[in-house]
C-alpha cells in the first residue's frame, strides 16, 4: 500500500503563503486563513499607528510555480485563471489580489483582479472560456510596500462605500 507524500507542488504552496505572510508582518498587519477555501487563501488586516484594526481587508489568493516562463521582453508572466475564481474575485466589494510566487527565484509578483477586468473594454466573463489567462507584472513584485499599496486600494474602495445606509 502507498502511503500519502508530501509533493514539491505542497512545499512551495506552502512556502508562497510563507513569503506573502513575512512582508504582511513587516508591515505590522496580519493575515488569517479562511477555514474554507472558497477562492482566498488569506484575508489581510491593518492597523493603525495605535494599533487599532483598520475597516476592511484584502483578499489575496496564493499560488505557487517552479517553472514561472516570462513572456517576450520579460516584463510579464501568463497565468490561467479559472472562470470561476474570476466570477467571485471580479464582484467582490474587497479588493482581490493574486500573488504568484516563484519558488525557484524566492520572490512573488501580484496582481490586483477587478482594477485589471474592469479596464478591459468589452471583457464578457461568461463568454469567455474555463479559464482565462492574464498578464501578470514582474514589476508588480510583492514586498513591504506592495502591501501597504494593497491597503490604499481597500481604503480607496472604502472611500466609494461611505454613502451605503443600514437603516432602510
Amino acid at each position: 500500500m502507498t502511503r500519502k507524500r508530501r509533493t514539491r507542488e505542497h512545499v512551495i504552496a506552502d512556502l508562497s503563503v510563507n513569503f506573502v505572510e513575512r512582508q504582511v508582518l513587516l508591515c505590522g498587519y496580519t493575515v488569517e486563513h479562511p477555514r474554507h477555501d472558497y477562492g482566498y487563501d488569506l484575508s489581510l488586516t491593518t492597523y493603525d499607528a495605535n494599533g487599532e484594526p483598520e475597516d476592511g481587508e484584502v483578499r489575496i489568493q496564493v499560488k505557487a510555480t517552479d517553472t514561472l516562463r516570462l513572456l517576450k521582453g520579460g516584463t510579464t508572466f501568463p497565468w490561467k485563471v479559472a472562470r470561476s475564481d474570476l466570477a467571485r474575485w471580479i464582484y467582490d466589494p474587497l479588493p482581490v489580489i493574486l500573488v504568484v510566487y516563484d519558488a525557484r527565484a524566492d520572490k512573488a509578483c501580484w496582481f490586483y483582479i477587478q482594477r485589471y477586468f474592469q479596464t478591459l473594454p468589452g471583457f464578457n466573463l461568461f463568454a469567455a472560456g474555463k479559464t482565462v489567462t492574464v498578464h501578470v507584472p514582474t514589476a508588480n513584485v510583492l514586498d513591504v510596500g506592495a502591501i501597504q499599496q494593497f491597503a490604499r486600494f481597500r481604503d480607496a474602495v472604502g472611500n466609494q462605500r461611505r454613502g451605503i445606509r443600514h437603516d432602510l
